[in-house]
């Protein structure tokens, strides 16, 4: 029985900032974050796009009746949860009305969260073959004005339909994985903005992919001739690159540059969307699979997945028959041409607006007037949404 990606789709906040005005406001060569880390450009979410919002926005693009009568799981992998109780799927199911037969969780473990919780619904599917799972990863990734990490920001969201016979990729039953407390990035809290250690938390990144990547070799399970694209978590795009040159002098020459060229592909999305934490891999698998035209039917595909603090996985999927049919990199596209470009100070007024605390009433405007679904007002420690 085939189980795996059914649908994917994203959403993106409809303004960024170019990295070009960040890097002149910062006083730092363009080529630094050009080049030096990969990215182009970060997208900014206004307080009323927050991650339950941009979760629900993803998701109804790819929901028909009949998938929603279908659920019975629901999760949200998310490090910017919006409540310490009450699960952020929750939030989500009752903003798309969906049935009230299913298990609704948020999953946390930094960036892998999302991968936590494609294994846990491809499980789901597993045991109820009837049933289907939605999976949605939803961040906004903050470090701070003026902050090492602030060229790595970004908001957005990538849903996935997880079901027998799915129509995209079919999950392999076998991967790898492995789990250690690293302190290379955490965010107490308190607080609204993350804390890392940066070239600590590449090295755990390089050290744990180099030891999964060992461990499936010996398993025969990364046979590169048989291998046509290795995605990556890119909470930039240099990371993913470092990841993947670390394969280089262990590879034939060809199957590299295979590798090499298709991950170009991968990144395409994520330069312009900048880092979405849980839902970089899968923002790069759907780059990938909407920029390539020479992926075939059948090719096997390996996905890195890392979270900080620190858990790893590898794991393998293969394309299905017509999944080309099933995606639209001409609406994606529209997507990410249509943004509006902030001004640097535009930019600095957003970050800088904040929720209220304190059980006041705050009402909120759309700012995305094809968005959906919204947060209208807190009021009395409350969220609403429409």
């Amino acid at each position: 029985m085939k189980i795996g990606i059914d649908k994917i789709d994203f959403y993106t906040p409809p303004q960024y900032l170019d990295l070009v005005d960040l890097a002149h406001a910062r006083q730092v060569d363009p080529n630094k974050y050009l080049i030096g880390i990969g990215q182009k450009k970060m997208a900014v979410a206004h307080l009323d796009q927050d991650i339950v919002a941009m979760a629900a926005n993803a998701a109804e693009k790819i929901l028909t009746p009949a998938d929603k009568q279908a659920l019975g799981l629901v999760i949200v992998a998310t490090e910017s949860g919006v409540d310490q109780s009450k699960a952020a799927a929750l939030f989500v199911q009752q903003v798309l009305q969906l049935t009230t037969n299913l298990r609704a969780i948020e999953i946390k473990e930094a960036c892998y969260g999302a991968t936590a919780g494609l294994q846990m619904a491809k499980d789901f599917v597993q045991c109820h073959p009837d049933k289907k799972a939605l999976v949605v990863a939803s961040d906004i990734a903050r470090y701070g004005l003026n902050s090492g990490g602030e060229v790595t920001q970004g908001a957005g969201a990538v849903a996935m339909i997880v079901s027998v016979d799915p129509h995209i990729l079919a999950l392999e039953d076998q991967s790898i994985y492995q789990s250690q407390s690293t302190g290379d990035f955490w965010r107490p809290n308190y607080s609204t903005e993350a804390f890392a250690r940066g070239k600590y938390s590449e090295e755990v990144y390089l050290q744990m992919f180099s030891d999964i990547w060992q461990q499936a070799s010996s398993q025969k399970m990364t046979q590169t001739e048989q291998l046509q694209a290795l995605l990556f978590h890119i909470p930039f795009s240099k990371m993913g690159r470092k990841g993947l040159k670390t394969l280089e002098d262990k590879l034939a020459t060809a199957d590299y540059q295979r590798l090499l060229q298709r991950f170009e592909q991968s990144i395409i999305y994520g330069q312009d969307v900048g880092n979405i934490y849980t839902g970089s891999l899968y923002l790069s698998l759907l780059s990938l699979l909407e920029n390539d035209s020479t992926l075939q039917v059948g090719d096997r595909i390996g996905l890195f997945s890392y979270g900080s603090g620190s858990v790893a996985e590898l794991f393998f999927g293969q394309l299905q028959p017509d999944f080309k049919k099933y995606l639209t990199p001409l609406v994606h596209q529209e997507l990410l041409k249509q943004r509006k470009q902030l001004t640097l100070v535009e930019y600095e007024n957003i970050f800088r607006q904040k929720l209220v605390t304190d059980g006041s009433t705050q009402k909120l405007s759309q700012s995305d007037c094809n968005a959906p679904h919204y947060l209208t007002k807190i009021q009395d420690h409350e969220r609403f949404y429409k």
